[in-house]
């Protein structure tokens, strides 16, 4: 049965710094692309970052240089840092695999 469960949300003020995880059950994940998503108080839900099987990552234009997405095979997790955090990145935040699979989803407020 596959299950992903994301944690590490929360309330931070602007310029801080968050580290999200995507704890994986039922596949492996080191195999697999794996993708961040987010959606905000009405607003359509948007990827934020993407890892493939073979490591490659790549980024929404509005996080680059900002956050980062990584793996730990051997936890079968996958990870969100996200630095500068800004205002707009308030979301609840979801990891995904295949487009089907998705986490129940964590919340980040960024606010002062």
């Amino acid at each position: 049965q596959v299950q992903l469960v994301e944690s590490g949300g929360g309330l931070v003020q602007p310029g801080g710094s968050l580290r999200l995880s995507c704890a994986a059950s039922g596949f492996i994940l080191s195999v697999t692309d794996m993708t961040w998503y987010r959606q905000a108080p009405g607003k359509e839900r948007e990827l934020v970052a993407r890892i493939t099987s073979g490591g490659s990552t790549n980024y929404a234009d509005s996080v680059k240089g900002r956050f980062t997405i990584s793996r730990d095979n051997r936890k079968n997790t996958v990870y969100l840092q996200m630095n500068n955090l800004k205002d707009e990145d308030t979301a609840k935040y979801y990891c995904n695999w295949l487009g089907t699979f998705w986490g129940q989803g964590t919340q980040v407020t960024v606010s002062s």
